[in-house]
């Protein structure tokens, strides 16, 4: 398994990192925790999750249960030590997690008790906050976005804040490092310019969505990543299955993301079924299993410290780490970058 150094924390991780997300809901306890286990006998050692998770559906019933998973897991191990585990601080939006509130100072270690207190540790590895206050154009939201409402000293001050809550926590003990998601390149910037103001932690990774489908990052995040020393941490490297081919022609697996969610959160257009076809092609035409081949592109870009993947069954677990070792070769890149520029935004 190829290992990497999260910014400049010294923390090292897996190239290939497991998301929890579904654990509590299409997920069991046991079957998540069978995941851990696979995934760290495979060489993976860095395990995402959030305070809000599980998904598929969010709800208030099932908030933190993701959490109480893994907590559940290091409690029966006792192996708290042979993962570098990240979790997120929701921000504004979800009426049911602080009532909606934007992140704060004042709600860092309030949020932090709480997970701390499902994970059953003492600490957290990268602790990030799963969105910018002011807002993102992730999530489709790209096509819409207007930052003009913004107020540039309002950000800044609460980034400065924010970082001061966060040093308390460092020196407590409670985490090692920061991380931001659903960030833009001018946000990362400012994150790490605040940090070299105040001395407080300086954001080490940038948690995105990336893969063959959606590569927004490539340009100003990209460069963003490489002069600020920030790894960038890929979800949905597979597009949220679209590029298993699984979807294609119509198909609907019983239990499958896009049976719970028809749209796949904004990612199910008249495009992208054909965009997947040309990355089918290409994988076919090289003797290569496309999940292999999309998180192989994914994990090796320059920008990347990890990519984060889910899986809901132990055998789609075995298929990802299956295909750990592949390296593209310059003639796979060349035909995945001549299938990018026929369909360069399926979404």
């Amino acid at each position: 398994m190829q290992m990497t150094t999260l910014g400049r924390t010294g923390i090292e991780v897996s190239k290939f990192c497991l998301g929890s997300m579904t654990w509590g809901t299409q997920n069991t306890q046991a079957e998540g925790h069978a995941q851990i286990d696979r995934a760290l006998a495979a060489g993976i050692n860095f395990v995402d999750t959030a305070e809000m998770y599980p998904v598929n559906p969010l709800s208030a019933e099932t908030q933190g249960a993701t959490e109480e998973v893994i907590g559940a897991w290091f409690e029966q191990t006792g192996r708290r030590s042979d993962m570098v585990l990240a979790s997120k601080h929701s921000g504004n939006g979800i009426a049911y997690v602080r009532d909606g509130a934007d992140i704060t100072a004042a709600s860092i270690p309030l949020a932090l008790d709480g997970s701390l207190k499902r994970l059953k540790t003492d600490y957290i590895d990268l602790y990030q906050f799963h969105w910018p206050n002011r807002g993102s154009y992730m999530f489709r939201k790209n096509w819409a976005y207007n930052p003009t409402a913004q107020d540039r000293a309002r950000t800044l001050q609460n980034m400065e804040d924010c970082l001061g809550a966060l040093q308390a926590e460092v020196d407590r003990g409670r985490i090692r490092a920061f991380g931001m998601s659903n960030e833009s390149a001018w946000g990362l910037t400012q994150w790490a310019n605040a940090a070299e103001r105040t001395g407080g932690p300086r954001v080490a990774t940038v948690q995105n969505e990336y893969s063959l489908m959606c590569r927004l990052a490539d340009t100003d995040v990209a460069e963003t990543c490489h002069n600020e020393d920030i790894g960038m941490l890929s979800f949905s490297p597979l597009a949220t299955g679209l590029l298993t081919g699984k979807y294609q022609n119509g198909a609907m697996p019983e239990g499958s993301r896009l049976s719970l969610s028809p749209e796949l959160g904004g990612r199910k257009t008249p495009r992208v079924f054909e965009a997947v076809d040309a990355y089918l092609a290409v994988a076919q035409k090289h003797g290569l299993d496309p999940v292999h081949m999309a998180m192989a592109f994914v994990r090796d870009r320059p920008f990347m410290a990890s990519a984060i993947f889910g899986a809901t069954s132990v055998e789609q677990l075995d298929r990802i780490l299956a295909g750990a070792e592949l390296v593209l070769d310059e003639a796979v890149m060349a035909d995945i970058d001549a299938a990018h520029r026929a369909h360069p935004m399926p979404y």
